[in-house]
């Protein structure tokens, strides 16, 4: 045996060694250092996805870029509550530093598959009624967020200075949606105030809401439009039905003008979505989700749809076309 050059394997094996365990260590240190996001969105549609945009355009904002330090997972539960558990579970089985729901079907699947990784839901309507939590000021569990609660009174009275005859309003929603739920009651709540009656169509998948206009659009005198996401996943559906029966459509989401809505008072998403990147950064930084009160968007834009106006005979009244921040032509 020769044992001078045993002597020298000997200090070669422990050099590489060393550096092999150097490298882990240091490899270790950098994926401490990225952050882990995961989003489920309920389905694909202008306005979540402006939102979910808008999230991680925030999180870029913060120093939080995709690839460097941000792992952004993100997956779509197509509109189905069924396939957004299963995105949950696996979500949690992956162990992210955040959890984020983008609406309220995705964001209750996320709260119910874990009590530990905190959950931060954004573009939901109530999230008392859909039993996110409990008290808006004091969130007692892993879950807070951002509400999208659209100021319907405001939305009637809109309608009332675009239509100053009307009686009725008409909707379609999806009465499985928690939100959708919840918008509707605040709809006749409003609605009976101003002494106007509501007519209600319902659409449990996007393929129903056209077919559930057609009905509604020929018994109301303008169609309201609600942050629904069966309704903003088939928008184009629901005012081929309004266009059919000269039934304008008046929206919540200023998204529903690129299909031809008549005015929309609404949200900008993107800007939701970078509201949203708040909590997110917050949690990351180590705040708890205590220390973190759900707040409701700010913000609301009035666009209107010139092209839609003139094929309908309609005129917008001046002090609308005064407060719009944006007239489609």
């Amino acid at each position: 045996m020769d044992l001078k050059n045993n002597f020298k394997y000997s200090k070669l094996l422990s050099a590489v060694c060393v550096a092999a365990s150097m490298t882990m260590a240091s490899t270790s240190a950098m994926a401490a250092d990225v952050a882990k996001v995961a989003v489920s969105q309920i389905v694909e549609h202008p306005a979540l996805d402006a939102a979910r945009n808008g999230l991680l355009d925030g999180l870029k904002e913060k120093g939080y870029v995709e690839g460097e330090n941000l792992e952004f997972s993100y997956q779509t539960a197509q509109g189905n509550p069924a396939i957004a558990v299963q995105i949950a579970k696996q979500f949690v089985g992956e162990r992210p530093d955040v959890l984020v729901g983008i609406a309220t079907p995705t964001a209750q699947a996320l709260a119910a598959s874990t009590r530990s990784i905190p959950v931060v839901f954004t573009a939901v309507t109530d999230p008392v009624g859909a039993k996110l939590v409990k008290d808006m000021d004091k969130p007692a569990r892993n879950v807070t967020g951002l509400s999208d609660l659209s100021p319907v009174a405001q939305h009637v009275a809109l309608m009332q200075e675009l239509l100053p005859e009307m009686k009725s309003i008409g909707v379609v929603f999806n009465p499985g949606e928690a939100n959708a739920v919840a918008l509707v009651q605040l709809l006749r709540a409003a609605a009976e105030e101003k002494g106007l009656t509501v007519v209600e169509g319902t659409a449990l998948k996007s393929a129903d809401v056209q077919s559930a206009a057609q009905i509604v659009a020929a018994k109301a005198d303008v169609i309201y439009a609600p942050t629904d996401n069966t309704v903003a996943s088939a928008i184009d559906g629901l005012v081929n039905a309004g266009n059919q029966a000269k039934t304008p459509i008046v929206g919540a989401s200023t998204t529903y003008i690129e299909s031809g809505a008549l005015a929309a008072l609404g949200f900008d998403y993107y800007q939701v979505g970078v509201q949203t990147a708040d909590y997110v950064d917050a949690l990351l930084k180590g705040k708890k989700v205590a220390e973190l009160p759900v707040k409701v968007a700010k913000g609301s834009d009035l666009a209107l749809n010139q092209k839609a106006a003139d094929k309908l005979g309609i005129t917008f009244p001046s002090a609308v076309l005064e407060r719009a921040t944006s007239i489609a032509k």
